[in-house]
């Protein structure tokens, strides 16, 4: 990492909230000065650097000042109080539409947002191509934007932010809007871009993202910045204020990290159990609405001939892991992940994915997670198991427990897949080894 590349400096943020609304001239010549307001702070001493070739995520719930941050440090918004200095030429790709004429062709505005960040004529008509490629826009090029979808959208901002050559970009979290195969064309140019060694801010709802794209995240909540560091520290503390308010929605799709800082469980003795039990939980929990679910300790069995405390490729070990309801609950689905280095996910599942339907009565319980045959090869690998009702999620732990595998034979790789090989000359078979 070299120099600073974005410094945000103590900023603050106030809107006015009107709670009077004057639609006449007249009206609002009688009551200048005097309509009632109430202030809103969307962001409070907001200050954190970024330094050159550095990628760093902004994690939030809706409303916590995420976009008003990114819209400060683009110049579309000046603080209320404190300041942002950008070193070097800065592109966004804000909420969708932002920076495009509504009356004006697709071409128009390439050429417009292109003068709005310097660029002569020339410079664009240079790229222009480029852009327009990018964009897969060709036919509908010279169409007004106002008539475009929101992918279309997304695909013009996003061409015209990442080939105007920036110093700086900064994208909220309107990838979201477009399909799955322009996702990952986004995706392979963001990575390009830090091979580059540009600077990156990054706003995303999707964890899994922040974790895979960031050198480090910071995290808002009602407009103050509530922690910083690694990707996985910043989600971890991302998700616990999230099951803290009670704000379940985002989460159906990706199970968060712990929710509050576990103590430390006892092991059972038992060689069959892995040497890396969760964290415990309470055994009796105060009854919460949002919560009816809380979970206990988690631990890795292997099978009971097996007396060492690690994995070798294939063999099977079960997940298991208490929990107690705290009245009966329909409709409970158990989540599972498996992580490898630096959290990386390696495989997802959970109940109703497996086709199960659970109903839970009031009181403690197991769930078994029997993983038939582990492919993995040499490593240690961390589970993260959750539990959700149709009221959102209840609990989630993230690291539950580990396990670790060794692998006994000579390949090498992440994963250990069987291979017979069998290799046929002239003659007939010349050799063959490998599982039969």
């Amino acid at each position: 990492m070299g120099s600073t590349a974005v410094s945000v400096e103590t900023v603050s943020k106030r809107f006015r909230l009107y709670s009077e609304k004057y639609s006449s001239m007249k009206e609002k010549v009688i009551h200048i000065g005097r309509v009632p307001y109430t202030d809103l702070w969307a962001l409070r001493d907001v200050a954190f650097e970024v330094k050159e070739g550095e990628t760093l995520g902004i994690l939030g719930r809706n409303g916590s000042g995420k976009s008003t941050l990114l819209k400060c440090v683009c110049g579309v918004l000046q603080p209320t109080a404190g300041r942002v200095v950008v070193q070097g030429k800065l592109a966004g790709l804000l909420e969708l539409g932002a920076g495009f004429q509504q009356e004006l062709s697709g071409r128009e505005n390439i050429y417009l947002n292109g003068s709005m960040l310097g660029l002569s004529k020339r410079d664009v008509d240079r790229m222009f191509d480029d852009i327009v490629e990018f964009a897969e826009l060709g036919q509908f090029i010279d169409n007004q934007v106002k008539f475009y979808s929101s992918g279309m959208y997304v695909r013009l901002g996003f061409a015209v932010a990442v080939n105007v050559d920036p110093d700086v970009l900064v994208i909220d979290e309107v990838l979201a809007v477009g399909d799955e195969r322009f996702q990952r064309k986004c995706l392979e140019r963001v990575k390009q871009f830090q091979k580059d060694g540009r600077t990156i801010l990054f706003v995303s709802h999707s964890a899994e993202l922040v974790r895979s794209v960031c050198d480090r995240a910071v995290v808002l909540s009602d407009g103050v910045v509530i922690g910083s560091g690694s990707p996985g520290e910043a989600v971890r503390i991302f998700r616990e204020r999230l099951l803290e308010a009670g704000d379940v929605l985002a989460l159906r799709e990706e199970p968060p990290t712990p929710a509050e800082d576990p103590a430390p469980g006892a092991g059972s003795g038992n060689p069959a159990e892995a040497a890396h039990p969760a964290p415990a939980h309470p055994a009796s929990t105060p009854k919460d609405e949002s919560r009816p679910v809380r979970l206990g300790e988690a631990t890795v069995v292997l099978g009971t001939a097996v007396d060492r405390p690690y994995l070798v490729p294939g063999e099977s070990a079960t997940i298991r892991v208490g929990y107690e309801a705290s009245q009966p609950v329909r409709g409970a689905v158990f989540k599972l992940d498996l992580r490898g280095d630096e959290s990386r996910l390696l495989f997802r599942t959970d109940t109703e994915a497996l086709g199960m339907s659970i109903d839970l009565p009031a009181g403690p319980g197991t769930v078994d997670f029997e993983l038939q045959g582990v492919p993995m090869s040499d490593g240690a690998y961390e589970i993260g198991v959750g539990v959700q009702t149709p009221r959102g999620l209840s609990d989630w732990r993230e690291p539950a427990c580990r396990f670790e595998v060794m692998n006994p034979g000579r390949s090498e790789g992440m994963v250990a897949i069987p291979v017979r090989t069998v290799v046929t000359g002239p003659d007939g078979p010349v050799a063959a080894g490998g599982p039969a």
